[in-house]
Formats: structure tokens, sequence, C-alpha cells
């Protein structure tokens, strides 16, 4: 049985974040264009014990020794999907005193079991990508089930009832939602959604589709303002990526790709990572510009730039 657990990893929000990857991959109630995992292969509503609660739970104590700052309920695909995931944070409080913090889409919090479920959480961190209707079917590409006045009845809900820590991740694309007037409708919608803190996002890793675009750390310094509170820009994470762990990571990966190109999964499979470690690693290193991408077949591959990385 897959080990549902990777990580601790460097997020640029969480420290050293362990990851609980709760879904099979790519199991989702979206499809965003700018999703860096790729395209949904299977859009589902559909709640599920994907994996085994106990199996979920045991592989998790076998990894507090690494002490991370938060346990994360992320992954590959939409963790609310998980039908035991309020058991699963209170399982997790039980061993441990580590804050948990959910990732999560935001598209299925309008149900009031999953916000119920949800409620023992230290952190929820939700996303809001477009500011009605339209954008939402375009950006999100949704759930034919859900709509934009569900998901953000769902987030204004929350609010209302979780106790915890709720930032709100803006997720802002280049000829979509970058312009004013896509970013005034956002702007009314944080406000009334009133989350502790909004967070700015990019495309910054290659995306589900080749026309969903970032726009600039300049351009994100301009639309933080139009928020309330102002919107913190989320930047890359470093501190942590110095500690020898991660390091150590981040070599194994120069090491393979200076042999051949590889594809995300096939670093996976070569070191024994979980895809979302990897994911974290490829993406520092891209920022850095010590990597070189190419499709081929549809996939990307990646190798080391040689005349940047010594």
């Amino acid at each position: 049985m897959t080990n549902p657990i990777f990580g601790p990893v460097p997020s640029r929000r969480l420290g050293r974040s362990l990851g609980v990857d709760l879904v099979p991959f790519k199991t989702c109630t979206y499809d965003c264009i700018y999703c860096q995992l790729g395209r949904t292969t299977c859009k589902t509503m559909e709640k599920k014990e994907w994996v085994p609660l106990d199996h979920v739970l045991e592989q998790l104590s076998e990894k507090l020794s690494s002490k991370p700052d938060y346990i994360t309920l992320s992954g590959s695909g939409e963790p609310t999907l998980y039908s035991r995931v309020g058991e699963l944070i209170d399982g997790i409080k039980a061993m441990t005193r580590v804050p948990v913090a959910v990732l999560t889409n935001g598209s299925l919090l309008w149900q009031e079991d999953v916000r119920r479920q949800l409620s023992n959480a230290d952190l929820i961190i939700p996303s809001l990508d477009a500011g009605d209707e339209a954008m939402f079917r375009l950006v999100n590409r949704p759930h034919e089930e859900i709509s934009f006045v569900q998901m953000l009845d769902g987030l204004i809900a929350l609010r209302s009832e979780f106790r915890g820590e709720y930032w709100l991740e803006v997720f802002v694309i280049g000829a979509y939602t970058a312009t004013p007037g896509e970013l005034a409708k956002l702007a009314k919608c944080v406000e009334r959604i009133g989350p502790d803190r909004v967070q700015l996002n990019t495309v910054t890793r290659p995306p589900a589709e080749k026309y969903a675009v970032g726009v600039s750390s300049e351009r994100l310094q301009e639309i933080s303002s139009l928020f309330h509170p102002c919107a913190e820009i989320i930047a890359d994470f470093r501190g942590v990526h110095q500690q020898e762990e991660f390091i150590a990571g981040r070599e194994e990966i120069v090491q393979l790709l200076r042999r051949r190109p590889c594809s995300v999964d096939d670093i996976a499979d070569g070191l024994g990572m979980h895809r979302n470690e990897v994911v974290k690693y490829i993406e520092e290193l891209h920022a850095e510009k010590l990597l070189e991408e190419s499709l081929i077949a549809e996939k990307l591959y990646y190798k080391v730039s040689k005349p940047a990385y010594r």
C-alpha cells in the first residue's frame, strides 16, 4: 500500500510541512487551468475513504520524529473528498501537538458536514481564483454540480463558524483575473469572506494549460493593496531550504538530472520520493534557473542547465 505521508518538505507558508496525501493523484472537484500537477483525471464530488484511516495514522506516527512545523492535509487532489477527514484530524490531535493545516480549493465548504469535519483543524487555507460564475468556469473548470455562488457561500460560512486561523489564497492569472475589473470582483468577494490573511499567488510552475500565465512580482505588489486585509505575496521560502536534510534531497535530484532528463514521475520513482515532494524541489531549482525543461509527447522533462549549475 502506498505511503500517504510525504516530507517534511519546505513550504513557503508553513515551514517544515509534513504532507498527508488523502486521495489518488489528480482526484479533484476542479480541473484548474493553472494546476502544476496537470489535468484532473478524476473530476468527482464523491467522498470515499480512499486510503484506510488506520494506515494513514500509522504511517504518520512514524514520521513525527522529523519534528514538522505543521501536519498538512493536501497532496495530489482535493483533501475534503476524503470521507473520514474529521476523524483523521481528531486522530492526529490525539497523538501530537503539531498543528494541523488543511489546504483546500474550498469547493465543498458549502456542505455543512465538510465544514464540521474541518472544525478541529488549526489552520485552513482555502483558495479563491475568480470573482463570478463565468470566470469560475474558465479558470477552475469545476464539477458541473458546483456553482460559484455555492462555493462563495461556503467560504463565507466557514469564516463565521471556524475558530482557527483562516488564510485565503487568491490566485492571479495574467489575461484572466489580473485585469482591473476582475480584481475588483475578487476584492469584493474577499471583503465578504473576511479572512485573517489574504495571500496572493500566481503561476510559477509549468501549468496544466500553456495559456495560464503568471504576473510579475511588481504587478503582484500593485494588486496587493486592493484587498482588505492588504494581501501578502507568497514568496519562495528560502530559510528552511538551507537545512541539511533538504540540501541532501535537492542534490540527489540534481545528480539524477545530470545523468539524464527526467519527468517529475521519473524522479519520484527513481529516488523513492513522493511526487509532491519532488515538485517542491523542482520549483526551487526552476526559479533559480538551474533547470531547463522540454515538452515531449505532452510530458515535461527536466535537465540541469549546465552553464548555471556547478
